[in-house]
């Protein structure tokens, strides 16, 4: 494949490849038909999936030999999910040629059988009565039925029946007739088809694949992705936002279209600069703008085009030049003129790969059949009745545009919607439609919210009221629109007001130093306002704020090479593969630029040495004869991996060349695929016999005391090279960051990685919390909202009132930047996220900062133990922290309430606790060794 793989996918292909195994052969021992059915949720990859799945039966595995001549017949009910499927397989399966992949045309395909290794594309809407596949004439000598049914007669040992999606989007008589003609090849037809003997049936929901299925004595195979498998995966947005206009708001179309310019041209400005400082091709999300039908004779849409285009303009300052405004409504294919812009037409599925496109203009026909990870900002027209076909729309527009979840900007993460004809009632319609459309629990959290209530805020290490601020999100106009100044006149105001700051003394405004005077007569500042400082309460704070210097604390703390942890309960790779990826990422940014060249090198000695020492025992040329001869069985299903119970063999036959050259492939398959036959060739190859370097890496790759030494000291290389050079990790950049936390995730079940924060993270909003402006993440007017428990408020407070305190931060768990630390409960490892990081001033230190770890913990809770050993070892690995605590609240009689504190990185104090065996031996720990802040 020419993507990698994510873990889940990986996984799911591996099941599948099993199951696929195993039911093609129970259908020759049984004649009995075998389902597969694969359900994940939308926007896992199926497609994706399926073509790795093919990739590897055409070509074989470690497991498997090769399938060349396997026959796939793809079928859905829609020619555009069959397109759309096609045009990915074209592009991601390397080892799959464009010629092996055949849309099935009612005009010229007339063919006795379907030929060997070729994948079939065919849609229901192709098959009805009134079809040309379906009837003889004189340009047709096979009906299509005819032409499935010889191949299910004689080629049923190599012939898969791919079902995509399960109908998802037909409705109502459509998807009952759909469904009638898919249970044929189910099922079978008497005097049309037979069943076909192995179906693969994809879809989102296990439900909606057994009502196709129906009442069968096919035996079925379950594959099931789980949503938080790929939730995990950073393949989709983390969030679907929809909002809807306050119902006070007057000319809701323009208010609503204002709201979502804004929120594109943020995105835009937002992705700009990700891309450019991570060293990424530019993402340029689009706009997309869903209008009106017409009711007027001759008219394009009842929504003005002209003004909408037009307000865009004025709202993100973008001067759109021709191609990049488009439309694709259906019933007109030719270019429309647009506030004077010459509008082209484009086709759905060409909408994502044209990066010069930013606005799209459509009416219904992008529902299906298309996927537009740029599409990340929406307003729609549309009515209120029109619930689930927005809901369709939506799930095409969830996946990431760099396949990928971002860590240093989480703004990032998300899609939002706007509908000006909804309202919270409707837009609930809509968040369930999307559910029950895409397949019950879909991967990513959907809110709706009204205009001016967002759900989330955003917190940075840059707040405007430390920088030149600007007055986009304070003020508004009349019709409850926002009021942006145009970019050249925020930059005249903004002028203006630095060289009235650099003239003026005293305290900073505690408004927006660009506001005017008018505004602040339209807008006083009172106690209550959200979002305003207010005056009585903020001078100190804002000090205390500006005190701080956010960016060196989240450079130093980026730079101390601190551990997080990634748990899993399954481990992906084997560590060979892990060994050679690891090793591949340090060759590519030179890191270690011999890395591969060393594992190569180590495993062709070790190839080397056992041919040699079987020589020297005189057992080489016995095993090689072996090697150069085949059994042949009565039933040949070595292809699956197994040979079938009561196979008889027919005798030994000498090995042809290509006999030779399969077996070749296969040891590579089992050495990782990473060229180390050809290697070892390349160094011991015999001018004489040029087949006996394969043969000594046939020998080698089968033998299993071999492979077993040869993962041992992968496993221990694989460590090495990743505690040897982790520290060389932390500035590389998030491409590189990305690739590496995923392979040393893959390689471990619980893995070692550098703790990192972002510069920007999203939270829930929340407007009952205390703000702290000594927060590291901090929203523009200098503070964050939380509402912390009594426990957590006090230690703190206790924290605050340290000399050498700078800020705190929250760690919230399972975030993708959370620092996470492993421990064990009940004999499984678990995911602890201490509460809170304190960073405080270090005059010895190069960083000029610490940072302690504190963990406020009940001490009834059964994970006691666990977590303090779990804290202990960290601080064990961990030298360069200043303090790991698990804090209690106790009563004492003297200083009244307390918290009590057991700091994990006292020698001895750790010593016992990863010692102790019970609950009770932890709590004489506290009571000897536990402290109280003076």
């Amino acid at each position: 494949m020419k993507v990698d793989l994510f873990p889940f996918q990986r996984i799911a292909v591996d099941e599948l490849r099993y199951n696929v195994a195993n039911s093609l052969g129970a259908y020759q021992q049984t004649w009995v038909p075998q389902v597969v059915s694969f359900t994940a949720p939308t926007g896992s990859g199926k497609t994706i999936i399926m073509s790795a799945l093919m990739e590897r039966i055409f070509n074989g595995e470690a497991k498997y030999n090769d399938q060349p001549d396997a026959i796939f017949l793809w079928i859905s009910d829609s020619p555009e999910l069959n397109l759309q499927s096609k045009d990915k397989i074209d592009r991601q399966a390397d080892k799959i040629t464009l010629d092996q992949t055949v849309e099935i045309s009612d005009s010229n395909f007339d063919q006795k059988e379907l030929e060997d290794g070729h994948i079939y594309f065919l849609n229901t809407q192709k098959l009805g009565k009134g079809s040309n596949l379906t009837k003889h004439s004189d340009m047709r000598n096979y009906t299509i039925w005819e032409t499935l049914n010889n191949t299910i007669i004689n080629k049923s040992d190599r012939l898969y029946l791919i079902i995509d999606e399960a109908h998802r989007g037909m409705q109502g008589k459509d998807a009952s007739k759909a469904t009638s003609i898919m249970q044929k090849f189910i099922k079978g037809s008497e005097n049309e088809i037979k069943p076909f003997p192995v179906i693969i049936g994809m879809s989102a929901t296990v439900d909606r694949f057994n009502k196709l299925v129906g009442e069968t004595n096919a035996t079925i195979r379950k594959v099931i992705v789980t949503t938080d498998q790929v939730r995990s995966s950073g393949l989709l947005k983390d969030r679907i936002i929809v909002t809807y206009p306050e119902k006070r708001t007057i000319d809701r179309d323009m208010a609503v279209l204002q709201a979502a310019a804004d929120a594109w041209k943020n995105k835009w400005d937002h992705w700009t600069q990700y891309c450019k400082e991570q060293h990424y091709a530019y993402v340029n999300p689009m706009l997309i703008v869903q209008v009106k039908n017409s009711t007027a004779p001759g008219n394009v849409s009842d929504t003005n085009l002209d003004d909408c285009l037009q307000l865009i303009e004025k709202r993100t300052g973008f001067k759109f030049k021709e191609g990049e405004v488009v439309h694709t409504f259906g019933q007109i294919s030719t270019d429309l003129t647009v506030n004077g812009l010459k509008v082209k037409y484009v086709e759905p599925s060409r909408i994502n790969d044209d990066k010069k496109i930013k606005v799209v203009f459509f009416k219904e026909n992008l529902s299906t059949g298309w996927d537009a990870p740029r599409a990340e900002t929406m307003v729609s027209f549309r009515r209120a009745v029109d619930a689930t076909y927005i809901a369709q729309l939506l799930g095409r527009m969830i996946r990431t545009p760099l396949r990928m979840h971002v860590n240093v900007d989480d703004t990032l993460n998300d899609v939002k919607l706007f509908l000006p004809y909804f309202d919270k009632t409707t837009v609930q319609e809509v968040l369930d439609e999307l559910h029950n459309s895409e397949g019950g629990n879909i991967p990513t959290d959907v809110y709706g919210e009204e205009m001016g209530e967002s759900n989330f805020t955003t917190l940075s290490i840059h707040p405007a009221i430390n920088r030149r601020p600007t007055i986009r999100s304070k003020v508004k106009e009349a019709n409850n629109q926002l009021s942006f100044l145009d970019d050249s006149e925020s930059e005249q105001e903004n002028k203006k007001e630095q060289q009235k700051n650099n003239n003026t003394s005293g305290s900073p405004s505690i408004l927006s130093p660009n506001i005017t005077k008018e505004e602040k007569k339209q807008h006083p500042v009172t106690v209550n306002e959200p979002g305003i400082i207010n005056k009585t309460e903020s001078n100190d704070e804002i000090d205390k704020n500006k005190n701080i210097d956010r960016d060196s604390v989240i450079r130093a703390i980026n730079s101390m090479g601190l551990l997080t942890y990634d748990v899993r309960s399954a481990k992906i790779n084997n560590y060979l593969a892990s060994l050679f990826k690891l090793a591949h990422l340090f060759t590519q940014y030179e890191i270690d630029q011999d890395a591969v060249d060393n594992v190569l090198k180590e495993i062709v000695k070790r190839i080397h040495d056992y041919i040699s020492k079987i020589k020297s025992e005189g057992i080489y040329d016995e095993l090689a004869s072996k090697a150069e001869k085949f059994e042949l069985s009565t039933q040949s299903f070595d292809v699956f991996g197994q040979k079938i119970k009561g196979s008889k063999n027919m005798g030994l036959y000498s090995t042809t060349q290509e006999d030779i050259d399969r077996q070749f492939r296969l040891a590579e398959s089992k050495l990782g695929n990473e060229g180390v036959g050809i290697t070892y060739g390349g160094k011991y190859n015999d001018v004489n016999n040029p087949d006996a370097y394969k043969i000594h890496v046939i020998l080698y790759a089968f033998n299993d005391d071999c492979r077993k030494e040869l993962f041992a000291y992968a496993e221990t290389e694989f460590h090495r090279l990743n505690d040897r050079y982790r520290r060389y990790t932390v500035d590389k950049g998030e491409p590189f960051i990305k690739q590496y936390d995923r392979i040393v995730s893959d390689g471990d079940y619980v893995s070692k990685h550098n703790f990192r924060l972002p510069e920007m993270i999203d939270v829930v909003s929340d407007k009952t919390g205390k703000k702290y402006y000594d927060h590291l993440f901090v929203n523009d007017d200098g503070y964050a909202r939380f509402a912390l428990n009594n426990w957590e408020r006090g230690v703190i407070e206790e924290e605050e009132k340290k000399p050498d305190f700078v800020c705190w931060l929250r760690n919230p768990p399972r975030k993708y930047w959370s620092l996470t630390i492993p421990y064990k409960l009940h004999g499984d490892e678990m995911s602890a996220y201490p509460d809170f990081l304190v960073i405080r001033r270090d005059i010895k230190s190069k960083l000029r900062y610490v940072v302690d770890i504190l963990e406020p913990h009940n001490p009834s809770l059964d994970d006691n133990l666990g977590k303090a050993q779990g804290f202990a070892k960290y601080a064990q690995d961990n030298i360069q922290i200043g303090k790991v605590e698990l804090i209690r609240q106790v009563k004492d009689s003297i200083k009244n309430k307390k918290f009590l504190r057991l700091n994990m990185t006292q020698s001895v104090v750790r010593d016992k606790v990863l010692h102790a065996a019970t609950l009770e031996e932890l709590n004489h720990i506290f009571d000897e060794y536990g402290t109280f802040e003076d």
